[in-house]
C-alpha cells in the first residue's frame, strides 16, 4: 500500500507539474498574441497618420496652385499683404506668408516674376 500511495502521489505531482506548463504555454501564446496585436495597430495607425497628411498637403498644393499664373494683385487680395518681401538670385520677387495654426507655424512663399505674376509657391508646415 505505501507503494500505491507513492505512485498516485507521484502521478499527482506529474499532473499537476503539467497543468502548471501548460498554462505557462498559454500564458506565452497569450502574450504574443496580445504584441502582435499592439504591434499591428501601431504599424497601421502610422499609415494612417501618412495618409491624413498626405491628403492635408494635396489640398494645401490644390489650393495654392490657383494662384499660378494670377498677378500679385489677386494675391494679395486673398492672402493679404505678406510679411516678408524679398528677392531670390534670378532677381525674382518672394512673398511670403507665415502664421501659426495650434502651434505649429506655417510658412508659404510665392515666386513672382518680372510680369508680377504668381510662378511657382512651396508651403512648409501648413494644413
Amino acid at each position: 500500500m505505501v507503494n500505491k500511495t507513492f505512485i498516485n502521489n507521484n502521478t499527482t505531482e506529474k499532473f499537476i507539474f503539467l497543468i502548471i506548463q501548460d498554462v505557462n504555454l498559454n500564458y506565452m501564446i497569450n502574450i504574443k498574441q496580445i504584441s502582435f496585436f499592439f504591434i499591428i495597430l501601431f504599424l497601421l495607425s502610422c499609415q494612417t497618420i501618412n495618409q491624413k497628411t498626405d491628403e492635408i498637403a494635396q489640398k494645401e498644393n490644390k489650393k495654392l496652385s490657383k494662384f499660378i499664373g494670377k498677378s500679385i494683385e489677386d494675391l494679395k487680395i486673398h492672402l493679404g499683404e505678406p510679411d516678408l518681401i524679398a528677392k531670390n538670385e534670378i532677381n525674382n520677387v518672394l512673398l511670403t506668408y507665415k502664421s501659426k495654426k495650434y502651434g505649429i507655424s506655417c510658412e508659404r512663399i510665392f515666386e513672382i516674376n518680372n510680369k508680377n505674376n504668381v510662378i511657382s509657391f512651396s508651403s512648409k508646415g501648413c494644413f
